[in-house]
């Protein structure tokens, strides 16, 4: 069952953590940006979406528990987020690490890449991001279309 959280959305910010690990840029975001999560028997999963203006709808966090990851979850919630919202929005846009974790994730998920915000996370965050043994510089977005 997926539904929105209206209230106390900083509850879920272990779960937010893990798809941004600087709690002061969830801070940027978190209250005036619209929350969902997946409940299986517990919460599996998140995804923060926010109107990024001319028709352009953002994710601003997907994250699924660790114990949960690879069995569907981030891609049941954006298949959610594309259907709630296909009638007021034109794209749907993430913006992401340059990371074989994630970048192989929205690719499948029908996202290609649209363009690239250098030095994103050297400028923004107080410590070095690392993914899968990498350190993260630029932020890469990608787009898809949801209003087929």
């Amino acid at each position: 069952m997926i539904y929105e959280i209206k209230e106390n959305k900083k509850r879920y910010i272990d779960l937010l953590l893990l798809a941004d690990e600087q709690e002061s840029m969830i801070n940027r975001y978190i209250e005036k940006s619209v929350m969902f999560v997946l409940d299986d028997n517990g919460i599996k999963a998140e995804i923060v979406v926010d109107d990024n203006g001319n028709g352009i709808l953002e994710i601003k966090n997907l994250a699924v528990a660790p114990q949960y990851q690879r069995k569907g979850y981030g891609k049941m919630l954006i298949d959610y987020i594309q259907t709630a919202y296909k009638d007021r929005f034109v794209i749907l846009q993430v913006g992401t690490g340059e990371s074989s974790l994630t970048i192989p994730f929205y690719k499948k998920c029908g996202f290609t890449e649209s363009g690239r915000i250098k030095n994103f996370f050297t400028d923004n965050y107080d410590h070095k991001i690392i993914e899968n043994g990498v350190q993260l510089v630029d932020m890469i977005i990608l787009q898809k279309q949801i209003n087929l």
